[in-house]
């Protein structure tokens, strides 16, 4: 090993970057979008490699996933429910409990973030005047929440 790792997993991360970083690079009229994936978060960064500034920087650190925002919502209203009818309280008051672990396994957070991260940095990106952008993945796998960042920022507008 080059470098001094903790995990091997570390290690194969950052040869798989390293590859991929001699196909893509950034430019000022094509910036390179880097992504960072940790446990909890994400994060995703427009470089200019030939100054070697960074341009813009948006990550999920203060934002709370669409789908937690759903499953709370979800049980704000059979709360509502239960407490408008009378009869039957002890039955009602378990289906919010249910509801809303129903929700929160199905709804995907850590995807759920991803894809806002990418819709942000789309439009951030088209706010500074960058339309084509260069995706560099990091050293992951193309799938899940680097994959949803990806195609949430296609869709918003981004062209990679």
């Amino acid at each position: 090993m080059e470098k001094k790792f903790k995990k091997v997993e570390d290690y194969k991360r950052w040869r798989r970057h390293k590859r991929v970083r001699n196909r893509v690079v950034g430019t000022q009229e094509r910036p390179r979008v880097c992504v960072f994936r940790s446990n909890q978060h994400i994060y995703a960064q427009l470089i200019d490699d030939e100054t070697g500034r960074t341009l813009l920087s948006v990550s999920s650190l203060k934002m709370e996933a669409p789908a937690a925002k759903k499953a709370e919502a979800k049980a704000e209203k059979a709360e509502a429910k239960a407490e408008g009818k009378k009869g039957g309280k002890a039955a009602k008051a378990d289906k919010p409990a249910k509801a809303e672990k129903g929700a929160a396994s199905v709804g995907g957070k850590k995807t759920a973030l991803a894809r806002e991260v990418g819709r942000l940095l789309a439009e951030a990106a088209q706010a500074k005047g960058f339309k084509k952008v260069a995706f560099d993945r990091g050293g992951y796998l193309y799938h899940g929440r680097v994959a949803a960042l990806a195609t949430s920022a296609r869709e918003h507008g981004l062209d990679f």
